[in-house]
């Protein structure tokens, strides 16, 4: 007689912990099942901010800036270096504000650009000082001199003319707006322009 009541009382007392165990991975898989995280103060060093000691950087312009960006369309003749003189910036600052390294990245004719804002002439100005031509004949020699132009002579070549005037090659063909050595073409009475020296 024990041995039929054995599995009914197992069966009596297991039932309901299987009923709980099912109702429990039910709410589990339901994502109702919510724990509980206790936060609190914590012990963490705050890191002070970095001090620096490099020099503030100046957003303010030159005195005489014109103060925001231009477009110039580059028209036939031009050069970086007499842009640049036209609107009172470097050749540097040029290529620079224009993302470019080079003088060869230079547009051509009809093709735009962008005029940095410390420019100290606005493009009317800048326009007008670019139909002036240079100012007369260029001294020969190495002193200080404004930029000119030269009449080149019979066995004339690009190299002998920049020994002549102390200046570079490639200051004489920025000048002059020749991209490559391909785009020089001298000939004897041809007027090209030399640079300014300030020696």
């Amino acid at each position: 007689m024990q041995r039929r009541w054995v599995p009914v009382v197992l069966g009596v007392f297991f039932t309901p912990l299987m009923v709980l165990a099912v109702s429990a991975c039910s709410q589990d898989v339901a994502g109702s099942a919510t724990t509980v995280v206790p936060v609190g103060a914590t012990d963490f060093a705050t890191i002070p901010p970095v001090i620096t000691t490099a020099p503030g950087v100046s957003t303010t312009l030159p005195v005489g800036s014109v103060g925001y960006e231009q477009e110039y369309v580059v028209v036939s003749g031009d050069s970086p270096i007499k842009v640049a003189s036209s609107y009172g910036v470097s050749v540097e600052e040029l290529l620079m504000y224009n993302g470019w390294v080079s003088i060869s990245q230079f547009p051509l004719p009809t093709q735009s650009m962008k005029i940095p804002p410390t420019a100290k002439n606005t493009s009317a100005q800048a326009i007008a000082n670019t139909t002036l031509p240079p100012q007369g004949p260029s001294s020969k020699g190495c002193g200080s001199r404004p930029a000119g132009t030269y009449v080149v002579a019979a066995g004339d070549s690009l190299s002998k003319i920049g020994s002549v005037f102390c200046v570079k090659m490639a200051a004489i063909m920025a000048a002059n707006g020749w991209y490559s050595q391909a785009d020089v073409k001298l000939f004897a009475g041809q007027s090209i322009i030399i640079p300014a020296w300030l020696g």
